[in-house]
């Protein structure tokens, strides 16, 4: 009996062992495949522009993402666990864990589907392709799109103050910014029609240099023979703000902002 018992301890300790040192046997996130959203595009739109979730949180729904920080200070990367802000001035920073932010969407990227897109592209262009290639357009999809770039146009946008203006007329003062043949990454997502008013309807993307110095919300740009990860997301959840602000917001009647007016040159 006891050479069975020290036989069955061996197997089990042999087991975990190779567990760990196997290569693909990682066990997955109890996250993934979720999109992570603190408030809604809908409360940014109408200039509600302080939150209460910060990014140590954050951190704990995803390692990848977009959005901005309280009192839409610039524009905000997640990338591989770093959360990066961009101000209007165009400098990239590391955001400390107990900054906050009134609106991101976060996930813990693990890409199923590479799409090779050959020749030069313009943005539009790229999205209508993105398009022909998703399996189904009914499903959030986290996207990332690595590589140089012969053209990039981005904004930031600068930190407001109180009575906060709408979205809409914050974007007229953004700052542009343009690079060209630059190395960085694409952080973006495509959420379904049906989520307007939660997040945008279509394509999203900031981006970042590969030293990290620089980045923002993408206007346009060229891509060439881009390579695009595609990560379908099926769940789908949502931290609204606990502030007074939000509370007393009439989101029933919002004028949302459409994914071209947010793309606004």
């Amino acid at each position: 009996m006891k050479i069975k018992r020290y036989l069955w301890i061996a197997i089990l300790t042999i087991t975990a062992l190779l567990g760990i040192i196997l290569p693909g046997k990682t066990q997955q996130h109890p996250l993934s495949k979720t999109l992570f959203q603190t408030s809604t595009i809908s409360a940014l739109s109408i200039g509600i522009y302080e939150g209460n979730t910060n990014f140590r949180q954050l951190k704990k729904y995803g390692n990848f993402g977009l959005g901005t920080v309280n009192y839409l200070d610039g524009e905000m990367i997640g990338l591989d666990g770093k959360f990066y802000q961009v101000k209007a001035d165009g400098v990239a920073s590391v955001i400390p864990d107990s900054m906050t932010s009134p609106f991101a969407t976060v996930t813990f990227f693990k890409p199923q589907i590479l799409i090779n897109l050959g020749g030069q592209i313009n943005y539009q262009q790229l999205q209508e392709l993105l398009d022909q290639h998703l399996p189904t357009k009914n499903y959030p999809y986290a996207i990332r799109i690595q590589g140089n770039f012969p053209y990039l146009k981005f904004r930031s946008v600068p930190k407001q103050t109180p009575p906060y203006r709408p979205l809409a007329e914050v974007v007229k003062e953004q700052s542009i910014f343009e690079l060209r043949n630059v190395n960085g990454t694409l952080v973006g997502f495509r959420t379904p029609k049906y989520m307007q008013g939660i997040n945008l309807n279509g394509y999203h993307f900031h981006f970042i240099t590969v030293n990290r110095k620089t980045g923002g919300h993408i206007l346009d740009g060229q891509f060439q023979n881009a390579k695009v990860e595609l990560d379908t997301l099926s769940k789908v959840e949502i931290n609204l703000p606990t502030t007074a602000e939000f509370d007393q917001a009439d989101l029933g009647d919002v004028n949302l902002l459409k994914s071209t007016e947010l793309n606004r040159n």
